[in-house]
């Protein structure tokens, strides 16, 4: 396929032409035929009637001696009464020949024309009354119709009128032809200037693809419209947003991880030195490991997110679905951070059912979950924050509820706060916690619910409850 045919822009003008001149063609070849037969049996159908009902005048004069000129003129005026020529034919018979017909009388004041003896033989066979053959011929259609007297019939009428069904077909084709080359041209002029537009958009998004995947800066493409191609120009413009805030998510994650690595290592290094010092009495040599320990966790805490998301993106993580009480799970998790709850002078309550909280979910990340939440309630809530603990079953799910009553969560913040790398506060964190929360979450069957308000914020995950009979 050439270049110029490969052009999005050409292909759809010539769509246009082809879908146009696809329907005038299929009008042209196969309604109008059709319309050409259905005028042509109408027109018959009026001819039978015409013929049926003037059969008993005819019928009346059989038999009786009517001078020719006066049969002459009677059959001229019930030839124009069914506005059809009509032509009287005698009956020869033999026991021993077929019938032979003969003109009696012609409608026509010109020469008599031969009438279609084959019509009138098939009329002679019917042998009744009223009876009526026709046949469709090209410009014309005919009728044939027994006259009998004394029980056979004796004259045979036939009557042809002209049809101008082929005519008024004719008319239409001409106009249609013409009309066609008219609405050809405006197709191909109206879908090339269509198909220019919609290339244009098109190319537009392509060149802004193009310099986006080369990383350069992209403004905002413009929404012209609410079709396909204006929601994949929004779609574009929501992705393109979205790449910014990862690609700026990932720039802080970077050299908020590169503090969080830094700090506790260059802290490590220079207590080490410090305890090279044999000088040093027993309670500072006691404090300055208790400080190593606590950069050692903060390492190992790091680490571990970064193993648990690289295991969540591998599709490595393995779960063990078991029921679990997380009334109970939510007691040994909160006697966990009864130090850090003392230091951070919070008071920390259990607000829990006096019977079990059975759920289908695994012991060990859904206590990984309640660890995450307890450890961003103290984090990032003043001290002296209440923070409650809870369990229950509601909705057909068992829910366990983690709740302050901090400052709450900026509205802005709270779509993007289960973002991966995202943090409101760099300093007090590496953004990866409620990010491991939800996907574990979800991973169980779960999910994670953010209610936020000044003075109130609760998270909750809701996991499968498991009933008396199983899982539920």
């Amino acid at each position: 396929m050439t270049p110029r045919l490969r052009s999005l822009q050409n292909r759809l003008a010539l769509l246009f032409f082809a879908i146009t001149a696809l329907g005038f063609a299929a009008v042209i070849f196969f309604f109008l035929p059709q319309l050409q037969e259905r005028l042509q049996n109408q027109r018959l159908a009026d001819l039978r009637r015409s013929v049926v009902s003037l059969a008993p005048r005819l019928e009346a004069v059989v038999g009786k001696n009517v001078l020719g000129k006066d049969l002459d003129e009677f059959v001229r005026a019930v030839g124009d009464t069914a506005n059809a020529r009509l032509t009287l034919l005698g009956v020869q018979q033999s026991s021993t020949s077929p019938p032979r017909f003969y003109v009696i009388s012609d409608s026509n004041a010109g020469p008599v024309v031969r009438p279609d003896y084959g019509l009138a033989s098939r009329a002679f066979g019917l042998r009744r009354a009223s009876a009526t053959v026709t046949r469709k011929r090209h410009g014309s259609v005919e009728a044939a119709s027994p006259l009998i007297y004394r029980g056979r019939p004796v004259w045979i009428a036939i009557y042809s009128r002209q049809s101008d069904a082929a005519e008024i077909v004719h008319l239409v084709r001409n106009r249609l032809l013409e009309a066609s080359g008219v609405a050809l041209l405006i197709a191909v002029i109206s879908g090339f200037f269509v198909a220019r537009a919609l290339a244009n958009r098109v190319s537009r998004l392509e060149r802004a693809a193009r310099d986006l995947a080369a990383g350069r800066e992209v403004r905002p493409l413009p929404v012209e419209s609410d079709d396909e191609l204006g929601r994949l120009t929004r779609a574009f413009n929501e992705m393109q947003v979205q790449l910014a805030r990862v690609d700026r998510a990932r720039k802080e994650f970077i050299a908020n991880a590169s503090h969080e690595l830094r700090t506790p290592i260059f802290s490590l290094a220079g207590f080490a030195e410090l305890l090279e010092d044999e000088q040093l009495d027993a309670d500072t040599r006691a404090e300055f490991l208790r400080s190593m320990r606590e950069q050692i966790d903060r390492l190992r805490k790091l680490s571990v997110d970064l193993l648990d998301l690289s295991r969540l993106d591998a599709g490595s993580l393995q779960l063990n679905s078991e029921e679990v009480d997380i009334g109970e799970l939510a007691t040994a998790v909160a006697a966990e951070f009864r130090p850090a709850v003392a230091r951070h002078r919070t008071e920390l309550e259990l607000r829990l059912p006096d019977g079990e909280v059975a759920a289908l979910c695994d012991r060990e990340r859904v206590a990984q979950i309640m660890r995450i939440l307890l450890d961003n309630a103290l984090r990032h809530t003043p001290e002296g924050t209440t923070v409650t603990v809870s369990a229950d079953q509601s909705n057909g799910a068992a829910e366990l509820t983690v709740a302050d009553s901090g400052p709450g969560i900026d509205p802005l913040a709270r779509s993007q706060l289960f973002e991966r790398f995202y943090t409101a506060d760099a300093a007090r964190g590496s953004g990866l916690g409620l990010a491991i929360a939800r996907e574990l979450a979800e991973r169980m069957e779960g999910r994670i619910e953010l209610l936020s308000r000044p003075g109130r914020t609760v998270f909750t995950l809701a996991l499968p409850r498991y009933g008396k009979n199983g899982p539920e």
